[in-house]
């Protein structure tokens, strides 16, 4: 055995290298797109089921009414003479826009109503000791590996002296980039080590990421989920306070035939002027949205992937996600699978819950307008996706809705971008087109006219109806003493609540053309694959600005000059959605950044409640963040040669090599990798030759790794030929 070998043999004895447990694994089934609706395993109280119907006969009514009214209105408008063609399409979309407005509306008056009662009913909660033990996952995906052990440190310290020996920690790694893995085990390696065995964590990363975050969940399940009731996940920047998490598992245990929970997320910890906006908006009109949702869902709610607890077994019986025939974007694996996952459960006979009583569960939010973007490019072929599983056999109808409302999330964009085109189509043709007066035997001409004094009635109420959710927050908040002056007092909750109105109002015409883009790129046909998410303070310089948002801003100035042109009128009804595009570079550029976002703190403006006052967890947190040292972004193949002690442990993880090598088995990265290694005279060398799967390729593999130290100590050679 050679010295180095010796030495690393010598440091594997030294440290404990397990990083995962003894498997128990619960089968997973695959399911299929239809399959028939199983009885719900739990059943209404008299008063909660007859508050789930009255709360349904009130958003569905509401809706209708103002759908109706508003249609009806819009035709008044049009109708002073005969509608032409255009005025159709035009009345057409306006009746789905006004519709979907309208929905929102009901429920954020319904959560409204609901904020100001007193809870009248407590939801059960398990007594005594916790019945089982629960597994916290976190889904990580070539994340910076930093805040993820800063949260896990906090909670888990919580946890060890709340409730010792009842929870478990996940680290589930799909990270397929070298230098995010190694540094991910760099870090996590000491979590691992240190672990109290009252809250133990382990990790564990896929080589095949396949089915994305749901087969990373999948895995896990089918691996250990036979160890565990329930399993607790999060999403990579999430972090829940010890007793929002013995909630969460004493409201399961008092709820066998519940299958998921879902808290209500919090933003906290943002930066930039965008994360700020976001952050403010969640958390004053948030739980008003939320309230109005729970109340109509009872026990066919939705999951959104993270912050929440589902039953192992009723997971692993409902949620194998079904693949979609054909190709991406809309075949395939499932690429939203939260909503998908909920409406198994739900179909399987599983209670699907929203418990937004539950404080204290928090998760970060993107940075800047063009991380919001990245996002929402895969959230959109996700949800659009769903048209494929709409009208699946033995779905609820409030599953249904779940869906549609996923899909109109998006579609909604497309369709108020439309509307603003064919209105502009109509002023033009009203303009230019010279009318045929006797085109046709009519005693009217075919010409567009408006009923202006109608239109402008319906205009403000259009506005009202959009902007009293946030109304209704701001009340929610002002009325509550206690959180009014968390927000930082009436004064500055009301001015950040206009200073929040008119940002988005800046931003929507952005959002909109930019996911107006993004569905007609989904429609050609156009996978968007799915792109890691930015977890810093989303800092852009002007050049990167631009590039993203060159298109939105000659768009906008081309629609103000056109309308410019046509009438003075017509260019300042446009303005607020011309204004907002022609700033786009400058209104992108602000959006992200710390240093930027830090002018609108100073002045208390978009301040949330757990700015000054964070909660323990939360301070826990940032203090473990503050101490931990510096980034090492060194090329993992260094990284890992210049540790003795994390070679020997991410060496311990390496599954054997298989006995006899098969087709099925071989891969062509692997052996170029031990190739290149077996030749290169020095590390850098090695660096130099290897493709980024090849340095996969090598990392996963024993042998090859063994010439890495040797390489290390190696003086460096001529540069070779490749």
């Amino acid at each position: 055995m050679s010295s180095e070998n010796a030495s690393t043999a010598a440091v594997v004895e030294q440290q404990p290298l397990a990083a995962v447990p003894a498997e128990n694994p619960l089968p997973m089934p695959r399911r299929q797109l239809h399959e028939p609706r199983h009885k719900l395993r739990t059943r209404f109280s008299l008063t909660a089921g007859l508050k789930t119907l009255l709360a349904r006969l009130y958003v569905g009514g509401l809706t209708l009414a103002m759908a109706a009214y508003g249609s009806i209105e819009m035709h008044g408008v049009l109708s002073t003479t005969t509608i032409t063609m255009l005025q159709w399409v035009f009345l057409v979309l306006f009746s789905i826009n006004f519709t979907w407005i309208s929905f929102a509306f009901a429920q954020a008056t319904l959560g409204f109503i609901q904020s100001l009662l007193p809870r009248l009913l407590r939801i059960p909660e398990h007594s005594g000791e916790i019945p089982f033990q629960t597994a916290i996952l976190l889904p990580v995906y070539n994340e910076s590996p930093h805040s993820i052990a800063a949260a896990i440190t906090a909670m888990r310290s919580e946890l060890i002296a709340h409730e010792p020996g009842k929870f478990a920690f996940f680290i589930l790694s799909d990270s397929n980039q070298a230098d995010a893995w190694i540094a991910e085990e760099a870090v996590f390696r000491q979590l691992i080590v240190e672990a109290d065995a009252n809250c133990p964590v382990f990790y564990r990363r896929r080589a095949d990421n396949s089915e994305r975050k749901a087969g990373n969940i999948a895995d896990w399940v089918q691996r250990w989920g036979g160890d565990y009731e329930a399993m607790i996940i999060l999403d990579a920047d999430s972090i829940i306070s010890a007793d929002t998490l013995v909630t969460l598992a004493r409201r399961m245990a008092a709820a066998p035939g519940v299958g998921l929970i879902q808290t209500l997320p919090r933003i906290v910890r943002a930066k930039s002027l965008y994360g700020r906006a976001q952050q403010f908006a969640n958390q004053c009109y948030g739980p008003i949205y939320a309230r109005g949702l729970a109340a109509w869902h009872g026990l066919a709610s939705n999951f959104w992937g993270h912050n929440a607890i589902i039953r192992c077994r009723a997971f692993a019986e409902s949620c194998a996600l079904p693949l979609l025939r054909g190709r991406p974007p809309f075949g395939g694996a499932v690429l939203s699978h939260d909503f998908i996952e909920a409406a198994l459960l739900r179909r399987a006979g599983w209670g699907v819950r929203f418990d937004v009583d539950i404080k204290q569960s928090w998760e970060e939010a993107p940075p800047s307008l063009v991380d919001v973007l990245i996002r929402d490019r895969r959230w959109c072929q996700g949800n659009l996706q769903h048209i494929r599983v709409l009208f699946a056999r033995g779905l609820t109808l409030p599953t249904r809705l779940h869906l549609f409302t996923g899909i109109m999330a998006y579609v909604s964009a497309a369709l108020w971008l439309l509307l603003v085109v064919v209105g502009l189509t109509i002023a033009v043709q009203a303009n230019l087109v010279r009318p045929e007066y006797f085109a046709e035997p009519s005693l009217f001409p075919t010409w567009p006219v408006f009923d202006s004094e109608r239109a402008l009635k319906l205009f403000v109420i259009s506005m009202g109806v959009v902007l009293a959710p946030k109304l209704f927050g701001w009340f929610a908040a002002l009325v509550n003493i206690p959180l009014c002056l968390r927000f930082g007092g009436p004064i500055l909750l009301t001015l950040s609540t206009v200073f929040e109105t008119l940002l988005s109002a800046l931003y929507a015409p952005i959002l909109m053309v930019a996911q107006f883009h993004v569905i007609w790129a989904v429609v050609l046909g156009h996978d968007g694959g799915w792109q890691p998410q930015r977890r810093d303070d989303g800092a852009l310089d002007w050049g990167a600005a631009f590039r993203a948002h060159r298109w939105h801003m000659l768009f906008g100035a081309a629609l103000a000059l056109l309308a410019w042109e046509m009438s003075e009128p017509l260019f300042y009804w446009l303005l607020p959605i011309t204004l907002g595009l022609m700033l786009a570079v400058p209104l992108s550029w602000i959006s992200g950044g710390s240093r930027r976002g830090r002018l609108f703190a100073l002045l208390g403006l978009l301040r949330a409640p757990e700015e000054k006052r964070p909660a323990p967890v939360l301070a826990r947190m940032q203090a473990e963040l503050e101490q931990m040292p510096a980034e090492d972004h060194s090329p993992a193949l260094r990284h890992l040669a210049s540790d003795p002690e994390l070679f020997a442990w991410h060496r311990a993880q390496l599954a054997p090599a298989p006995a006899k090598p098969t087709l099925a088995n071989f891969n062509a990265a692997a052996v170029t990798a031990a190739w290149k290694a077996e030749h290169a005279s020095s590390l850098d060398e090695l660096c130099r030759w290897l493709e980024p799967a090849e340095t996969l390729a090598l990392l996963n593999q024993r042998a090859g790794l063994d010439r890495l130290q040797t390489l290390q100590q190696a003086k460096p050679g001529p540069v070779a030929a490749r």
